[in-house]
């Protein structure tokens, strides 16, 4: 075998097994990856988490049903860029299917998925939404099911919790997408009537028309480390306005410095404070 199919060879072997963190540096077993919640046990660098595996880590075995999944996206502009709306759609879908032979798989058909749960026994509703899919872009259905959460909450009095990942509105639904900014918002100060808790967890990246909307309007606002947090992007801003940015700006420990966020909860905790959370306010809520 030459020098340069060993080189290859090598290589192949690595990016089977290893991953460099993103943050550090350091080499990780990929097969290590998921049983840490996708933390860096080195320099505790949070990465991107799959969907399936988020709702994993906040419900009780078992719990979680889905809601509104029949809704859909359709293609209300006939948007085309380098390739077809539909077709973006369908290598999503693809994308996100399960890899399990399992009927009672997750059915991951949007940019996020709602549901009704149990947190540490607590009922809840559950949204969390999904960077994979599109890159998390907000359009029509999102906004539908977040709307809809929001009244399944205020009809069930539960209390409702969203992680958030996104990238933004969906630019393949245009102005329609951007109505979902107003849509949500008028979602989530209906439920608050009821005085009930939302609590919004913001995971990296949280930016564009969700951070604008229901991602930041919690009653109770967490994010995980290091999450990028925002409007527009640091680069957008810096080229917009000409001037260098803050050193961690629009990063989790930039905004709860500032009073932008409540707290900051590592992954591995996560479920434990929300819980501790929500028994604190039944016992408020019953004085």
């Amino acid at each position: 075998m030459s020098i340069l199919e060993k080189f290859w060879r090598s290589r192949s072997t690595y990016s089977e097994n290893w991953k460099k963190c993103p943050g550090c540096g350091e080499d990780l077993r990929i097969e290590d990856i998921p049983k840490n919640n996708y933390v860096c046990d080195k320099c505790n660098h949070h990465m991107r988490m799959p969907i399936r595996d988020r709702v994993k880590l906040l419900v009780d075995e078992g719990s979680f049903e889905e809601l509104f999944q029949n809704i859909i996206p359709v293609d209300p502009i006939n948007f085309v860029d380098s390739k077809p709306y539909p077709q973006r759609v369908s290598e999503a879908l693809e994308k996100n299917a399960s890899k399990e032979n399992d009927e009672n798989a997750l059915v991951i058909n949007e940019a996020i998925i709602v549901g009704k749960a149990k947190l540490d026994s607590i009922p809840i509703l559950l949204g969390v939404m999904n960077f994979d899919f599109m890159g998390g872009s907000m359009g029509s259905v999102v906004g539908e099911r977040v709307a809809r959460l929001f009244e399944e909450g205020i009809e069930s009095k539960l209390p409702v919790i969203i992680v958030t990942s996104s990238g933004g509105a969906r630019m393949q639904e245009g102005i329609f997408s951007l109505m979902q900014m107003a849509k949500t918002s008028a979602a989530v100060k209906r439920y608050k009537h009821t005085g009930l808790p939302y609590i919004s967890v913001l995971a990296d990246p949280t930016t564009g028309g969700v951070s604008a909307s229901f991602a930041t309007l919690g009653d109770f606002n967490i994010a995980e480390p290091g999450a990028l947090i925002g409007f527009a992007g640091p680069r957008v801003i810096e080229q917009t306005i000409r001037q260098k940015l803050p050193k961690g700006f629009q990063r989790s420990q930039f905004l709860l410095e500032h009073g932008m966020i409540d707290a900051i909860v590592s992954r591995a905790d996560l479920k434990a404070s929300i819980s501790k959370l929500l028994r604190l306010l039944q016992i408020a809520g019953s004085n």
